[in-house]
C-alpha cells in the first residue's frame, strides 16, 4: 500500500509538472502569435502604403494611342 501511495504521488508530481511545462509553452505561444499578429498588421500597412504609391505613379504614366 505504501508504494502504491508513493507511486501515485510520483505520477502526481510529474502530471503537475508537466501541466506547468504545458502553460508556460501556452504562454509563450500566445506572445509569439500576438507578436506575428502585430507583424502581420504592420505589413499590410506597408502593402496598402506601397498599392497606392503605385498606383499614384501609373496614374502619372501618360496613356499611349493605339
Amino acid at each position: 500500500m505504501e508504494a502504491e501511495l508513493h507511486d501515485l504521488e510520483a505520477k502526481l508530481a510529474q502530471v503537475v509538472q508537466r501541466l506547468k511545462t504545458l502553460r508556460e509553452e501556452n504562454r509563450d505561444l500566445r506572445q509569439q502569435v500576438a507578436a506575428r499578429a502585430d507583424e502581420n498588421a504592420r505589413l499590410g500597412e506597408k502593402l496598402a502604403s506601397a498599392k497606392t504609391r503605385i498606383e499614384a505613379l501609373l496614374k502619372q504614366i501618360p496613356e499611349t494611342e493605339s
